[in-house]
């Protein structure tokens, strides 16, 4: 079993016991990211197109820590605060990816951490 945590303090650090991502055997599993500012720790004004678009700097530099990038992504999970914010967060999510997509869910939850509207976690693959 080869093993990795990945972090970052280019990212936020993690709001409890887990972390930003864990390596396996090729496979780098990242925890939900929220919509945080690493420099100031608190979460972006704005809607789901700007939440969107933090998670996804954020997710890039966890993903660089791995030495990876998002066309690495084969997998994620969106989840949002309400089902009327999809197409804001969809918008934001089409431009991260070149060619072609992930595999997606997307679903919506009674509450996320912090208040946030989004969260996305991320498979990816080396």
């Amino acid at each position: 079993m080869n093993k990795k945590v990945v972090f970052t303090e280019s990212a936020p650090a993690a709001v409890g016991p887990y972390s930003q991502g864990v390596e396996m055997n090729g496979m780098l599993f990242l925890s939900g990211m929220l919509p945080i500012d690493p420099a100031t720790g608190d979460l972006v004004t704005g809607g789901a197109r700007e939440q969107t678009t933090q998670i996804f700097a954020n997710i890039r530099q966890v993903l660089a820590a791995a030495g990876l990038n998002p066309e690495h992504i084969v997998k994620t999970t969106v989840f949002l605060q309400d089902m009327a914010l999809f197409g804001e967060m969809n918008e934001v999510y089409a431009a991260q990816f070149s060619g072609s997509y992930p595999a997606r869910s997307a679903i919506a939850v009674k509450g996320l951490p912090k208040n946030a509207l989004v969260e996305i976690e991320v498979i990816a693959m080396r």
